[in-house]
């Protein structure tokens, strides 16, 4: 356990408790997140902008990669931070690198969009990495016994940034194939790290703590995409029924997408090493479906004010799809599915519902009802079975 005092000059990397009281996020982890506000808006905006172009088809890829590239090197630094943040000026410094490159991966967010790749990202993630490595390296020598879990993390961490370098040499026909395969390198380090000696001390609350954090990050992004959307079409006199029937479900939706992730303050999270993993990974598609929400809502009002050169089933399409996704995600990474076997029906019956309202002239609005219905009948009937 870290008992040392907070704050001094340099102090050995101790391991923090994993039974520490108050553990809460730190004025530091909370400046880090503001970076990646800026990344996750950036990709949730271009997203926007190749719907709205209706080249949705050629930029879910970089998407998906993109936004996996910012969720990866949030959870790196989050999941380090929960074990061995002592907090001393070397820490500090070393966190501030990481946010300069976390900034220099933002500013080619862009760039991924159109290329694939992008050198800004690259160089943003090779500075990133540097400073973690140079962390991991100051918990090898604090931490003697948990060394062969810290070097695995080590080994891991070079090697695939590494073949980041190279597959920027590559032919761009290979580039997503390689991505591919550099991602399941990149989610393969942790998993077998871990696997080590009972892992790293991370503290389950902190990280429980963490990930709350950034799905309202996300949330708060949905947000900013829809209401700037929305200002853009006042401000050009298209103002209507339809605007403000997607005013009102786009706050059904957010407020219910904020609603079902708070609503359960236990998590599966520290029963196996392959449960944690799969809470951990698994939240990368909440939060990847959440920002989708933001670009989905977006355009409806683009295509709502003639704005947009996609056809209204497409613009259904990625909201609902997204909010689909959403749901059944974040039901199977908190076990609801099990704990009660009604959510399994009500979420079959919502899915078949919003997958119908595609083809609506008010889906946004049908799908905010939808989803308040399934969360009004779910909380009811939770509530019944705690009598």
């Amino acid at each position: 356990m870290n008992t040392t005092k907070k704050n001094s000059l340099f102090k050995p990397m101790l391991p923090r408790s994993k039974e520490e009281v108050h553990r809460a996020s730190t004025p530091l982890e909370l400046l880090f997140d503001l970076v990646f506000v800026v990344a996750v808006a950036g990709a949730s905006a271009n997203l926007h902008h190749s719907i709205a172009e209706n080249h949705l088809s050629s930029a879910i890829f970089p998407f998906l990669w993109v936004f996996f590239g910012i969720w990866w090197a949030w959870m790196n630094f989050s999941w380090f931070a929960s074990a061995y943040d002592i907090d001393d000026v070397p820490y500090r410094i070393l966190v501030l690198v990481q946010l300069t490159g976390a900034l220099v991966v933002a500013a080619g967010v862009s760039d991924t969009f159109s290329k694939g790749t992008s050198w800004f990202a690259i160089t943003g993630y090779t500075i990133m990495r540097v400073a973690q490595i140079t962390q991991w390296v100051r918990a090898w020598l604090g931490d003697p016994p948990r060394r062969q879990v810290i070097t695995r993390y080590i080994v891991g961490l070079f090697l695939a940034q590494i073949y980041w370098w190279l597959i920027m040499l590559a032919p761009m026909s290979l580039k997503p194939y390689l991505i591919g395969f550099g991602i399941l390198i990149e989610l393969s380090v942790p998993f077998l790290a871990e696997k080590v000696n009972g892992g790293t001390p991370w503290h389950p609350k902190h990280i429980i703590e963490r990930y709350s954090l950034f799905t309202i990050i996300v949330l708060g992004e949905t947000i900013l995409s829809a209401s700037t959307a929305v200002q853009s079409s006042i401000d050009a006199g298209y103002v209507d029924g339809s605007l403000v029937g997607i005013i009102i479900g786009g706050l059904l939706l957010v407020f219910n997408m904020w609603w079902s992730y708070f609503q359960q303050t236990e998590h599966n999270i520290t029963n196996s090493h392959w449960q944690g993993i799969f809470w951990g990974y698994g939240h990368y598609f909440i939060f990847v479906s959440a920002a989708a929400v933001g670009a989905g809502l977006a355009s409806s009002v683009d295509f709502m004010s003639g704005q947009s050169m996609a056809s209204l089933t497409l613009t259904n399409a990625v909201i609902a799809i997204p909010v689909i996704c959403y749901f059944l995600t974040l039901a199977l990474v908190h076990g609801r599915l099990r704990a009660y076997p009604m959510s399994a029906a009500v979420l079959c019956i919502s899915t078949v519902l919003i997958a119908l309202c595609i083809w609506s002239q008010s889906a946004v609005l049908l799908i905010g009802l939808i989803i308040s219905a399934s969360n009004a009948f779910k909380l009811w009937h939770y509530r019944t079975l705690s009598f």
